[in-house]
């Protein structure tokens, strides 16, 4: 398959599946087996797309970066702060950092995917029924506490296929935030968290790389912002009115068309 067009359509999955609790990670391994688009290259254009799908949370909530950035550290009764994102991603920083050769060398299989797609399906479930009825309706009103915890709960998305935004929503929902005031957060602290680890992949493979993989990465980057960036705003307005079931559903369904496909 041309190299373009393979660029476009795992563009495209990564900009839908990024923010949406369904697993980038695992669409993404799922989709580069389908393609045969795998080894080392793969590897780096997939890490490097991911930013473009991070500059479109950029660009969405720049109000909401600038505030923090001009409050720095000051935390006290100033609505969401650096300090509250630091706390949601040092858990999954530290966790990831030490297990982060186990993670790439054991668990990035369509295999391991597709036991993530179905814990986190289930997580999601329990979590929209036994989620807290006293809400937090505002990322500006979430604790350092609900922070943290968020933080551990985001842990479980180092496992290819459970999803860091599903993980962080429903970890969310459990502990007393809204759909939207969740899903929000997720993003936020995507952008550092996700940073980090881009930059740490990239460093480590990108001389694997030459100059006509350029227009490749280029156009991967490109699909995958404008892609993420309309998929966030619709994903809002759905949590506005439904529920996550329908997307622990579809992981389930993911799940069992992927074993079928693969061990078929």
């Amino acid at each position: 398959m041309d190299a373009n067009l393979i660029a476009i359509l795992i563009g495209i999955v990564e900009g839908i599946t990024e923010f949406l609790p369904i697993s980038s990670t695992g669409h993404m391994i799922l989709v580069g087996s389908l393609l045969g688009f795998e080894g080392e290259k793969a590897s780096v254009f997939e890490v490097f797309i991911q930013l473009g799908a991070i500059l479109s949370v950029v660009i969405l909530y720049r109000d909401k970066f600038i505030k923090m950035l001009r409050t720095g550290s000051s935390w006290k009764n100033s609505g969401l702060t650096i300090v509250h994102v630091a706390a949601a991603i040092v858990p999954v920083m530290g966790v990831g950092f030490v297990f982060h050769k186990y993670i790439k060398a054991y668990l990035f299989t369509p295999y391991t995917v597709i036991i993530g797609l179905i814990m986190g399906g289930v997580l999601m479930l329990a979590a929209e029924k036994m989620s807290k009825r006293l809400y937090t309706d505002n990322i500006d009103k979430i604790s350092l506490n609900q922070a943290f915890l968020v933080g551990l709960f985001q842990i479980l998305s180092l496992w290819p296929g459970f999803s860091r935004s599903g993980s962080t929503i429903a970890g969310g929902l459990l502990l007393g935030l809204t759909r939207t005031a969740a899903a929000e957060f997720s993003f936020i602290i995507a952008v550092p968290l996700m940073f980090v680890a881009c930059v740490y992949d990239l460093l480590k493979i990108f001389g694997s790389l030459n100059i006509a993989d350029v227009q490749m990465l280029t156009i991967g980057f490109v699909v995958s912002f404008f892609v993420a960036y309309v998929s966030i705003i619709w994903f809002l307005k759905f949590l506005n009115k439904s529920s996550l079931a329908s997307f622990a559903y579809y992981r389930f369904i993911l799940a069992i068309l992927s074993y079928w496909y693969f061990a078929g």
